[in-house]
């Protein structure tokens, strides 16, 4: 039999909520949310363990929850008035998941390729920049990208939204800018800085070898300490009146240059 919750002050809903609004208790939990048909199925071949799946049976059909059961997963049926309560945005398409959250530690991340791509994000804190960052990332099929400095929750429900799914389709790893700056060099990988001061254009680069594209904010740019770490600063030219671009868009340029040189391989 399906449990079904109608009741706003059911705890399980209660909390639901919560972990949608507290990134100190997704921590606490080891838990997060996840919303939508596509980024569940990405979380499930990513291998996330899903604890829970809130359906609402108007949207999202008693047959499709049953078939997520082999997987381990607790289903449950929602009401309209609790589904109106927790779901995050109007296209959720009637499921809710409860998901563990995975462990972004440095020492977890490892390369497949001898030359990785990976691209690096100092600081960066507006959930639809983060999100469009790991869209780029997964879109150039990177070997990882790393957050350096961590300003914000990466299982923030706006940022798993942004990345439509992004963030559990790319190995990811977070820490210090220090400790980010040390792994690379002791994996041999080259760091490039996208930065104005002191630099060279960036096509004049050959980063076919073990390459860390680093890009920082928009409003600051890099550190002091990623640009005295650099084995080479790099910019992009600017044709207009203005400095500087959104830094996902930075990042997709060069990204997609490192491909084209790789042959996209």
């Amino acid at each position: 039999m399906v449990k079904t919750i109608s009741s706003l002050q059911n705890p399980f809903i209660k909390q639901l909520v919560q972990l949608k609004e507290k990134s100190k208790l997704r921590k606490q939990t080891g838990l997060f949310v996840i919303e939508g048909k596509r980024e569940l199925s990405l979380a499930i071949k990513s291998d996330y363990r899903i604890e829970t799946l809130y359906y609402f049976p108007n949207l999202f059909s008693a047959a499709e929850a049953a078939s997520l059961e082999p997987y381990g997963i607790d289903v449950i049926e929602i009401t309209k008035a609790v589904y109106e309560k927790v779901a995050h945005r109007d296209t959720t398409e009637g499921i809710i998941a409860v998901a563990k959250t995975k462990n972004f530690d440095l020492k977890n991340l490892e390369f497949k390729s001898k030359t990785p791509l990976i691209l690096v994000a100092e600081a960066p804190e507006k959930p639809g920049n983060i999100g469009a960052l790991l869209r780029t990332a997964d879109a150039a099929n990177v070997d990882a990208i790393i957050i350096s400095n961590p300003l914000t929750d990466l299982y923030n429900p706006n940022i798993i939204r942004s990345s439509v799914g992004g963030v559990f389709t790319v190995p990811i790893a977070m820490g210090s800018s220090e400790k980010v700056i040390d792994f690379l060099k002791k994996q041999n990988i080259s760091i490039y800085a996208a930065t104005l001061q002191d630099s060279v254009v960036y096509d004049t680069i050959d980063f076919k070898k073990a390459t860390a594209l680093v890009v920082g904010t928009e409003s600051t740019g890099l550190s002091e300490l990623w640009r005295k770490a650099a084995t080479t600063k790099i910019r992009i030219p600017m044709q207009g009146k203005i400095d500087s671009m959104n830094v996902s868009v930075a990042a997709g340029i060069l990204v997609f240059e490192a491909k084209r040189q790789r042959k996209f391989s």
